[in-house]
Formats: C-alpha cells, structure tokens, sequence
C-alpha cells in the first residue's frame, strides 16, 4: 500500500483537537495515517525527503494508536505522545553514520517487552534508509513483531538494503512541500507573509529549512553577498581571499536559529527525565540527542553554502553571454556544489572555484 505526503510540526494544540492538525501539505499520507490507526498492522515505512514532515507525522499517528479515543489531540496520552514522552512510544535515533547492529538488536530487544500503559507499544526508528549492514538484524523483528508492538520506521528512500524490509511494512509515500504550504505553516506560527514567502522560496520544499530561514535576520543580506561575487572579482588573489572569508562568516549565521532551537530541546530533555518514568535504555539520552544535532548543524551549514552557490550561478546566468565562457562557469560551479557534501575544506574550496571564475565577463 502507497500513500503521498509530508512536513514537521512538533505538537499541536489541544484546541486542535486532531493530533494531525499541525502536519501541513501532507493530505493524503493523513489520510491514509488516520484510516489506519483504526485497525493498525505491525509497521509502517514512511518515505520521503528531509524537512517534509515524517517526523511529526509518526509522532502524530504515534499519538493516535495510543490514544483511547484514536487521537483526540486534548488527553494525557496524546499529549506525551505529541512530545515523546509517552512511556509506550520509544524512538530510535541513529547515533553514528548509519544505523548500527548494536541498535538494531535493542530495537529488538525493546519491540519485545510488554507496554507499560497501554495496550500496544510503538516504536520509531528514523533515517531506515541508512540501515546498511544491520538490516538482516532488524528484518526478522519487523516481520514478526510481538502482537502488541507496531514499528513506524522512517527514510528518505528505499535502497537495495532496505527493499526487503519494506516489503514487510505498509509504505507511506511524503512529497516536498509547496510553497504554498510552507508559506501557509509559516505565517500560521506566527511568521509575517512577505518574510514567509522569502523563506518557503528558497526552502527547496523543507519545512524545517524554511523555519530557519525566517528565523534568520542575516538571510536578505548573505544572498545580496553571494550575488555581488561576480562584480567584485578584480583578478587578484587578496579580494578573493576577502570575499571567501566573507562568505564562510555570513553562512554562519544560519546557524543561530538552528542552535537556539537545540538549546530548547534539551532543556526539555532535561525536564522530561526528571517528571517521566519510562523504561532505562528505551529514549534518546542526551548524547545521542547532541549528536543529532550536530549532524542538523553540518547539515544547516552544507544546505547553505548550496544555496550560496545557487544564487552564484544565478548571478552568472544573468552575466554570461558567451557561450564558451558560460560552460565553464556552471561547470566549475556544478563540480563545487558536488563537493560541498563531502566535508571538504571550505576556504579551500570556495577559493579555488572563485579563482576559476576570475576573468568571467
């Protein structure tokens, strides 16, 4: 079974009355959410890209499993669920590169163990896609769970590792969000349209990405510096030296929202651990939180200097007559774009590609 949709919104109010509510641009994948929540199977493969909502979404349908009245977004269960605190809802957060075997197995070993409150237990696994070695370990406990267990496992695509697993699980398919809904979820939080609007146009369909964006004070001004990059070449080695140093400064400031947002996060760690009794070894614990973050931070940072580069060949696509001269620019810009993921150097990086790009006219 294949359904479509997707975005993040952590919880939703108890005004609400729909545990579903804050997901936007997602109809179809709710719909399909909602529908099972009455009558659930074993597992659940949501699939779709970063930043269009999987997250909340299985928090949501996490919700409505536990939930007495289906999820009615107003009780206790809902509520611990909506913010990872129900003592039957675990999530499984990948620590290193990819999803270990040492993990698999306690998924395994937690799958198995008897709810605490009510009648089943759900568990989250994200980023499946990254499973790798450890499929084989995880494989038999998602075909065969315990009676009282349900798995909603989440990935951005299914590769050849994953395939099997997914053919256990009943697959929900996320789409990128519009702009419009991410103009729309932004200016519900409180966000005015016209920064909305800014923001959702450059969010590549991410929802998390646009909240970071408009939360951003130095977004207008660090896209402004990368399109004045072509007018300020002058041939010399020091102006680029001065403009990467510039860039590489402003490209941090994307990381403030991002590390306030974290900064909430665990405070609220904390405070859950000390008001919530659940089960030793079945939440994420704080470093295993710190460690997520820091791959939102290095990734905040790589989707940035994309975009960096985006608004640079923007910039040359509006300057670039000859012929001969464009193919080489959006190559060198195309081969830079390629090698932001790898963790390279950036200053390194951003110099070589300014100075091929020297003498453009």
């Amino acid at each position: 079974m294949t359904a479509a949709g997707d975005h993040p919104a952590d919880a939703v109010s108890a005004a609400d009355h729909d545990v579903f509510a804050a997901v936007p641009g997602q109809a179809v994948a709710v719909r399909a959410l909602r529908a099972a929540a009455v009558n659930p199977v074993h597992a659940y493969l949501l699939v779709g890209p970063s930043g269009s909502g999987k997250r909340a979404t299985a928090r949501a349908f996490a919700a409505a499993l536990l939930c007495p009245d289906g999820g009615d977004g107003t009780c206790r269960d809902c509520r611990l669920a909506l913010s990872g605190a129900h003592p039957d809802l675990h999530v499984f957060e990948r620590v290193g590169a990819s999803i270990t075997v040492g993990q698999a197995q306690e998924m395994t070993r937690v799958a198995n163990l008897y709810p605490v409150e009510r009648p089943r237990q759900v568990l989250i696994a994200t980023d499946l896609d990254l499973v790798r070695d450890a499929a084989p370990a995880l494989l038999k406990t998602v075909e065969e769970p315990p009676p009282s267990t349900v798995f909603v496992l989440l990935a951005a695509a299914v590769p050849p590792e994953l395939v099997t697993i997914a053919s256990r699980c009943v697959v929900v398919e996320f789409a990128p969000l519009s702009v419009g809904d991410l103009v729309a979820a932004l200016v519900a939080s409180g966000v005015d349209r016209e920064r909305a609007t800014v923001a959702a146009a450059s969010a590549g369909g991410r929802l998390d990405r646009a909240e970071l964006l408009a939360d951003d004070a130095g977004f207008a001004a660090r896209q402004a510096l990368w399109r004045s990059v072509p007018l300020r070449l002058d041939g010399t080695g020091a102006t680029v030296a001065v403009l990467v140093d510039e860039l590489l400064s402003a490209t941090d400031t994307v990381l403030g929202p991002l590390q306030r947002r974290q900064a909430v996060e665990l405070e609220e760690l904390e405070e859950r651990s000390r008001i919530v009794s659940g089960r030793p070894g079945t939440r994420p614990g704080r470093r295993d939180v710190e460690e997520r973050h820091k791959r939102q931070l290095r990734r905040a940072r790589t989707d940035e200097l994309k975009a960096g580069l985006a608004t640079l060949a923007a910039a040359y696509r509006d300057r670039v007559v000859d012929g001969r001269a464009a193919v080489s620019v959006f190559a060198a810009l195309r081969s830079a774009t390629e090698a932001i993921v790898r963790n390279p150097n950036e200053q390194l990086l951003l110099q070589a590609l300014l100075l091929r790009l020297e003498g453009t006219p």
